[in-house]
């Protein structure tokens, strides 16, 4: 099979919101009048950003879900995104199901194949997404990680620290019972990108960011962008991992426990959520809840800005705990 049967065969679709798609030297992408394009382009090589031995139905749903958690986290409706595959071989095995997962999500948010490259190499997926925001009376309604306040109070979307978790498990560092390590595995394989959340958070939000390196990490680049601190409930952040629930005890297949600073650990500084971290002021707390309603996206409030530089945790009983939880870091 050669290239452009592959392309063909699995990713060659009619345009449908594209002036021009796949099969041309560029794709035509016209943006609706009143509207700004937000672009972001994310990377997944084998060994860094998933395991070889992944389900392709679940690693192509994974490779579009992390660019689509960039638009959600920009409050960006999904328009259209490009491919660039690098394949050790042309497998119909492999291409096949790893289509389908990539294809599935993007019908599911309407979001449309319209170009790439293919290449013959170690095994490399890198996704450029495209969506819109409205501008109205000369303003973007894009959401920012830059617009912070003291006093805002802090959500973040959604469960945390369950893909480190599954991933502890596949590096042998833990063992835990089966139903268990399934939900985190889940959680790790086919994260849920939060566009009808992002969306729905225009014009409340005052900063937000997508949850891909740790929440500490992540919540790091808000801080220094708006020039604020904040407080984070440790102890609550610990009960978001949603495999939690699924431990009726603390004692482990493999004779040990799963500490409370473990807990805290995976929630904190895990990676690999993909959920969104927000601030909106007290005076919006009911239009987080509709926000999160109308989207069917839990959020729970986990800290606060505070006008003091620099980061505190505390924990369930008001105390503070020292800061030692590392995000992740490709060059550190």
């Amino acid at each position: 099979m050669g290239e452009f049967d592959l392309i063909a065969r699995y990713f060659q679709r009619p345009a449908r919101r594209a002036a021009l798609g796949v099969g041309d030297d560029c794709a035509l992408l016209q943006a609706a009048s009143g509207a700004q394009l937000a672009i972001s382009t994310d990377m997944l090589l084998e060994g860094r950003h998933f395991l070889s031995t992944v389900d392709p139905f679940k690693l192509g749903h994974k490779a579009l879900a992390v660019n689509l958690s960039d638009l959600a986290a920009c409050g960006a409706k999904p328009l259209a995104f490009t491919l660039a595959l690098a394949l050790p071989r042309a497998d119909d095995a492999w291409l096949a199901p790893f289509s389908q997962g990539l294809l599935a999500l993007a019908d599911a948010h309407d979001c449309e194949l319209i170009g790439g490259d293919t290449t013959q190499g170690p095994l490399n997926i890198c996704i450029t997404v495209f969506g819109e925001v409205p501008v109205q009376n000369g303003h973007s309604l894009a959401l920012l990680r830059s617009g912070a306040k003291a006093g805002d109070e802090l959500y973040v979307s959604g469960t945390l620290g369950d893909a480190r978790l599954a991933l502890e498990v596949f590096r042998g560092t833990l063992s835990v019972p089966a139903p268990m390590f399934e939900a985190a595995r889940r959680r790790m394989e086919m994260p849920t990108p939060r566009i009808a959340l992002g969306l729905a958070l225009r014009g409340i939000a005052t900063a937000t960011i997508d949850i891909s390196d740790g929440l500490l990490g992540d919540l790091d680049h808000i801080l220094r962008l708006s020039g604020v601190g904040a407080m984070v409930e440790a102890d609550l952040a610990a009960t978001l991992v949603a495999a939690r629930a699924l431990c009726a005890t603390p004692d482990l297949p493999s004779g040990g426990a799963i500490t409370l600073d473990q807990w805290r650990a995976w929630a904190l500084a895990g990676g690999d959520d993909y959920e969104l971290l927000f601030t909106a002021p007290p005076a919006a707390r009911d239009l987080v809840a509709i926000a999160a309603s109308t989207s069917q996206t839990a959020v729970t409030r986990i800290g606060r800005i505070e006008q003091q530089s620099g980061l505190r945790l505390i924990d369930s009983e008001g105390r503070d705990l020292p800061s030692r939880y590392s995000s992740f870091d490709h060059f550190a």
